[in-house]
């Protein structure tokens, strides 16, 4: 995928060098903490702002910062960090990129529906994150979070999609995110409350079938944002299609179950087959509309 000359999103929300993995990184400044504690642990008031102290701790938090023994300039660099991406870093740059694509296209769909697109935020993390949906390791995948509106995603989960899943390729990791993306869609058209609705009346393995259509629709709301890069021209590459098509099957509930545990149990599915997940990509590709991904 030729996506270097397009234009980069203002909407990522870079967390990576401030996430849990710099957890323990100030150890060599936690001596001077030593007498404050001491004195701390005399007083009531003292030991709930220990207390305090041990709980930013292990929510990634520097303590030190809390006493201002760290200087203003270390501050104010993690806090940009919150919001500025590093531009030096080419996986950012893509993930930027793909990100203005969705933009593009789901602005120009809305706007022949007489509406405004919302512009969700994209979150980069490493290791684990804390989103409007609750704490989430590197282990939970990319996942968008109605709650705050946000799609978050560790870059890590691209070299395990080549690496473990043999499914490698940019255009296969723009799949990953127009497919969160496409969550996103859903929120905003009001499916995600519905079937959260819908979900409270069901049994557990109606409730599983009811996310797959949920997934599936991701899915061919991801294939609308490939038909656009087709039309678009210049863009696409020889296999790009057939990355994301790979990507598809590599991710799909069979497949991972059968990598896992060597057998499928389909009332537990709740993303949808390879088959599913390549055939509804597929019809997004071709139909480019909204109409045209009702799962449902």
């Amino acid at each position: 995928m030729k996506w270097q000359n397009s234009r980069r999103s203002s909407n990522i929300e870079d967390r990576q060098s401030s996430s849990f993995s710099n957890v323990g990184s100030t150890r060599g400044s936690a001596m001077a903490l030593l007498p404050i504690i001491k004195f701390l642990l005399g007083s009531s008031i003292g030991r709930v702002i220990l207390g305090i102290g041990v709980v930013a701790y292990f929510m990634g938090y520097n303590p030190l910062v809390l006493l201002d023994m760290t200087n203003s300039h270390q501050v104010s660099n993690q806090t940009l960090n919150h919001t500025r991406p590093n531009i030096n870093n080419e996986q950012t740059q893509f993930v930027s990129a793909v990100l203005a694509q969705t933009e593009d296209v789901w602005s120009t769909i809305f706007a022949k529906h007489n509406a405004k697109y919302k512009e969700p935020k994209l979150v980069l993390f490493k290791n684990k994150v804390n989103s409007g949906c609750g704490f989430a390791s590197s282990q939970t995948g990319p996942f968008y979070c109605p709650a705050d509106q946000k799609v978050y995603l560790d870059t890590s989960f691209f070299d395990a999609l080549a690496s473990r899943h043999n499914a490698p390729g940019d255009f296969a990791q723009g799949y990953v995110i127009a497919h969160e993306v496409g969550h996103h869609i859903q929120k905003l058209t009001g499916t995600l409350d519905k079937v959260q609705r819908k979900k409270q009346t069901l049994s557990k393995t109606k409730q599983n079938a009811l996310q797959v259509k949920v997934e599936l629709q991701a899915d061919c709301y991801a294939g609308i944002w490939a038909n656009y890069l087709q039309n678009k021209g210049n863009i696409l590459e020889d296999g790009d299609i057939n990355e994301a098509l790979r990507a598809a099957s590599a991710i799909g509930d069979d497949t991972l179950q059968k990598q896992a545990r060597g057998y499928v149990v389909p009332d537990s599915f709740t993303h949808g087959s390879a088959a599913q997940r390549q055939a509804w990509f597929k019809r997004g590709l071709k139909y480019g509309t909204v109409a045209s991904c009702n799962t449902f």
